[in-house]
């Protein structure tokens, strides 16, 4: 097979051998289920709860997704506004890194205050833990333009703005995406601590039932569900890169 096909098929047969050592682990060292189920009794637990898994699920990906796309909108305006200005980057950043300091499972009980239980506290979470890292990748990308460039843009007639829009726009496309795919996680840590302490539905609240039961299989179910829809929006996000990057993909292999 070529190379090209072995790169394709690389992360399907890596995956297949993780699972297989851990099966292989799990019944040479005779480790309990209790402590770490053998993929196949999760598997089997993935068949049994099929419903609620599903069913939760699809509450996760809709409160991540909402929490993401909120987090994509009022970071990508405040890493333009902070980025535009050296000023304003140095004014707000320790705010913004005061702010991510904050443990976000803390933010949690102020959110149930504020709206009660149910939908918002989780896609809200979702939205605060993976905002930092996109408004500080943009900012970072608008904020580290050479000043040659400036200068010889600004020598040409460009003002401010244009400078932003021409090339530092565009110059910050790979900060954002690189921030997307970090921010789907953390999205995803963001709801699944809403649902497990503010909601009656989604993954995290099954997690937090599985766990009182000490039904551990389920609960590594439900982890590998999350990995799936992890996987799956970083997926989508390495698409839309592809087609709005591909220029910066180019420049790399032909600098290589």
């Amino acid at each position: 097979m070529t190379r090209s096909t072995w790169l394709r098929l690389a992360p399907y047969l890596f995956t297949l051998a993780f699972f297989a050592i851990w099966e292989i682990a799990c019944r040479v060292f005779a480790i309990s289920a209790f402590i770490l189920p053998p993929p196949s009794s999760v598997w089997a637990a993935l068949v049994q709860y099929q419903k609620p898994l599903y069913t939760n699920a699809f509450h996760t990906l809709w409160m991540t997704s909402l929490g993401f796309a909120l987090s994509i909108v009022f970071g990508l305006a405040l890493g333009l506004l902070v980025g535009s200005s050296k000023l304003i980057y140095a004014g707000l950043n320790p705010l913004l890194v005061g702010f991510n300091s904050i443990p976000k499972v803390a933010v949690v009980p102020i959110l149930v205050i504020w709206f009660g239980v149910g939908w918002l506290p989780p896609v809200l979470t979702a939205f605060v833990i993976s905002f930092f890292p996109i408004v500080v990748n943009v900012a970072t990308g608008l904020a580290t333009i050479e000043p040659e460039t400036e200068d010889v843009l600004k020598a040409l007639g460009a003002s401010r703005l244009d400078i932003m829009t021409k090339v530092g726009i565009p110059r910050s496309l790979p900060y954002l995406f690189g921030a997307l795919k970090v921010s789907i996680t953390l999205a995803y840590v963001g709801s699944v601590i809403g649902e497990q302490n503010a909601s009656n539905l989604g993954l995290g609240n099954l997690i937090t039932r599985a766990s009182a039961d000490f039904n551990v299989p389920l609960i590594f179910a439900a982890l590998i569900v999350l990995a799936v829809l992890g996987v799956f929006l970083v997926a989508i996000v390495d698409v839309v890169e592809s087609r709005m990057t591909g220029w910066a993909k180019r420049s790399q292999m032909g600098n290589g």
